[in-house]
């Protein structure tokens, strides 16, 4: 019960206990066929998703290869599912079957592996070599030896870009040059100034994009795995990531388009900035929310100091299921490499295994709204020349906040840089005191 308890210090509502405890269904049958029979009981496994995933229909297609197995997929917005599955397992019960974790929210789960099913007991080391190291390693505890969570879709980041502002600040405009340009961080701050000087519009979009070019590669960053506060020590990557941030906005290229505002949406439809440091799924949003952009984004691959995956979902299973074994058989299966192209095909989930990067479906899926460009390639690379597992912790996002905060300051406001930080700092070391 220790980690139910440490879940309950993290002070979330549990006022859906009693509705999630309705709506997960009671449906606990033998996942074993019976004896002396050719009939298999009838098994019902709730699986709750998060986002536009498609899974509903990949489910629907296991039901007809395994036609003793019903899945009722429940579907909702990130945070809703994360705060219902927290409170299920705070109450002890209404948890579902199988459940997404977003990559984000994965160590404030951790906490209470006790309470989700050690997916290496049922078989999961017999398909670890299929997924990329990072991926999988991220799904483990700290002692390598539990596994909370099957990989699935990614993040990989890449530099999206205009090509009709890098032409008219006189730099290229093909892919393969730009990767060969912006080579560095410090060929990606001279780029940024060419685009300032030649048209007058900032070069990253926002401080926080700014801020996150660093950040998101880092291995540690406010907390490391002992819950200790990283934010003093001399070598600190938050630091490094928070001045780089600063630099940049020193040097004029960083917008105040607030990523998903809809100041930000009509920027990116009407190329008022010129790159975005963003992940592979931000394509998907791109193509259905930026018609008069078609054609005038490209991406190329990223510096590799900014190597870094933004995003992705893990599948696990909390303790409290009475079908284990069918459980796992169906998130096996989700995950598969053929699966995972599905996903990516309809809904952009790019794919954690790299057999599908080698696929001619995957290689040859040309973007439209990227003139024609086939972009997974770039993602594909992106995502192998990623480091490692990074570690989070279970309070990253509140911390996240304050050093944004921060900057955000440092940006509208013309307050001073170390100032700001010190500030910040010190409200990190009181949101972890209470």
């Amino acid at each position: 019960m220790r980690g139910l308890k440490k879940l309950s210090a993290i002070g979330l509502s549990t006022v859906l206990a009693f509705s999630l405890a309705a709506c997960s269904g009671t449906e606990k049958e033998s996942s074993n066929s019976e004896k002396g029979g050719d009939k298999q009981e009838q098994i019902t496994l709730n699986f709750w998703t998060f986002g536009a995933t498609g899974y509903e229909d990949l489910a629907k297609a296991y039901e007809e290869e395994n036609p003793n197995v019903k899945i009722k997929v429940r579907a909702a917005e990130t945070a809703e599912h994360h705060d219902a599955l927290f409170t299920a397992l705070s109450a002890g019960s209404g948890a579902p079957d199988i459940t997404m974790l977003e990559i984000d929210q994965l160590d404030r789960f951790k906490v209470a592996q006790d309470q989700f099913e050690n997916l290496y007991d049922l078989g999961a080391k017999d398909i670890k070599d299929q997924y990329l190291d990072w991926k999988w390693n991220t799904g483990e505890n700290n002692a390598g030896d539990f596994l909370i969570g099957l990989p699935t879709d990614i993040g990989p980041k890449a530099l999206y870009y205009r090509t009709d502002v890098f032409e008219a600040a006189g730099l290229p405009t093909e892919p393969e040059e730009v990767t060969n340009l912006i080579s560095t961080p410090k060929a990606f701050e001279e780029a940024g100034i060419k685009v300032k000087e030649k048209t007058g519009k900032p070069f990253v979009d926002s401080i926080e994009m700014a801020f996150r070019a660093y950040l998101d590669a880092a291995q540690e960053t406010f907390l490391n795995p002992e819950g200790e506060l990283l934010l003093e020590q001399d070598e600190n990557a938050v630091k490094a990531a928070y001045d780089y941030a600063v630099h940049l906005n020193e040097l004029g290229i960083v917008g105040k388009f607030e990523m998903w505002s809809p100041e930000w949406a009509n920027a990116v439809n009407k190329g008022e900035f010129a790159a975005e440091l963003g992940a592979g799924w931000l394509k998907g949003w791109m193509e259905g929310n930026a018609p008069e952009a078609v054609g005038k984004w490209r991406v190329a691959t990223l510096p590799t100091e900014f190597a870094a995956n933004w995003g992705g979902s893990f599948i696990s299973i909390p303790k409290e299921t009475k079908n284990a074994d069918e459980a796992y058989k169906f998130a096996e299966w989700l995950i598969s490499p053929d699966n995972q192209l599905k996903s990516f095909q309809t809904k952009g989930l790019f794919p954690s295994a790299p057999a599908v990067y080698d696929m001619d479906a995957f290689k040859n899926n040309e973007d439209e709204f990227f003139g024609g460009q086939s972009t997974a390639p770039v993602f594909a690379k992106a995502a192998q020349d990623i480091n490692g597992a990074v570690y989070k912790g279970e309070k990253y996002f509140p911390l996240y906040q304050e050093v944004l905060n921060a900057l955000k300051n440092v940006q509208s406001k013309g307050a001073d840089p170390e100032k700001e930080w010190t500030s910040a700092v010190k409200r990190a070391k009181d949101l972890l005191n209470r």
